[in-house]
């Protein structure tokens, strides 16, 4: 993950030399996903970034230093949304996008809190995607069942269903819902998110989006690559046959697939937390309000 290093005062060649680069990087990310909207053409894997959150590719170009730092000489960005002029340059109003995101703000940070704070469990083996598929008419993507359907519901019916995320849970057929060991809803996300769910640590790059310029544009690409390399492991450990696609499946079903699912999820989440840290830390940068317990409800993407 990047470090940032923080100044009161960044010199115009200096933030926008760090904005260009942004914006390559950025545009190295997205490339492949742009080539494929030209020609109207569609991933089962690395496009889900893009559908399931429906951020454009535009998003991730921006970039913003966070709170805390004055640019020098950008009378250009003086206009733009939650900034401020300052007596060296222009900087991010925090206060302003605090004011009036309150309840994300907010509930956001509670909940990245919350989750930091909560041990990481590592029991579900991904069977979300297979619990979406579990005695379904038609599954949510157009790429065959590995185990054919009998196969997939086989392996739903041989395991206990443990998943923590209610994004997740909420797509699960009628027939999966009750075999989670937990009921889920929005209203208790906070009360079950853990750092150990894949879907958690992608979520920290909605997060980063919806925070918009108080998240420094180093933090915002880092938790996109993080996000990616999760949706990877995601679909690997799915029911999906995706060797077409030149994916290796992770056969979470055996032993031998379950042990190389947790290892990969247990460095996940040790990227998910460092980075869940370094969000909470940016955005609430010169912010002395003592956090609320509650968690404000956060619309559904």
């Amino acid at each position: 993950m990047t470090t940032l290093l923080e100044t009161d005062v960044l010199p115009r060649a200096e933030w926008t030399a760090r904005a260009d680069a942004h914006a390559e990087r950025a545009d190295a990310l997205t490339a492949a996903h742009r080539a494929r909207a030209s020609r109207g053409q569609k991933h089962p894997v690395e496009d889900f970034l893009f559908t399931y959150y429906s951020y454009k590719p535009a998003i991730l170009r921006r970039w913003h230093p966070g709170p805390g730092i004055v640019l020098a000489e950008a009378d250009e960005r003086a206009s733009w949304r939650w900034y401020r002029v300052a007596p060296e340059g222009t900087e991010v109003d925090a206060e302003a996008f605090r004011r009036d995101r309150g309840s994300l703000y907010r509930g956001v940070v509670n909940l990245l809190r919350a989750t930091a704070a909560r041990p990481a469990q590592f029991g579900c083996f991904g069977l979300h995607e297979w619990a979406m598929a579990y005695r379904a008419d038609e599954v949510r993507h157009a790429v065959p069942l590995r185990l054919g359907r009998d196969g997939t519901n086989a392996v739903v019916e041989a395991h206990d269903l443990k998943c923590t995320h209610f994004d997740a849970f909420r797509f699960f057929t009628p027939e999966a819902v009750p075999r989670n060991r937990t009921p889920l809803a929005r209203e208790g996300q906070i009360d079950v998110e853990q750092p150990g769910c894949l879907h958690a640590g992608m979520d920290v790059y909605k997060w980063a989006v919806k925070l918009g310029p108080l998240v420094p544009g180093e933090i915002l690409l880092d938790a996109f690559e993080m996000a990616r390399d999760i949706r990877t492991l995601d679909m690997e450990a799915s029911p999906y046959d995706l060797a077409d696609w030149g994916y290796s499946p992770v056969a979470i079903e055996t032993p031998e697939g379950k042990a190389q699912y947790v290892a990969r999820q247990r460095a996940l989440s040790e990227r998910s937390q460092a980075l869940r840290t370094a969000l909470v830390a940016a955005v609430t940068e010169g912010d002395d309000t003592p956090g609320g317990a509650d968690f404000l409800r956060l619309e559904s993407v």
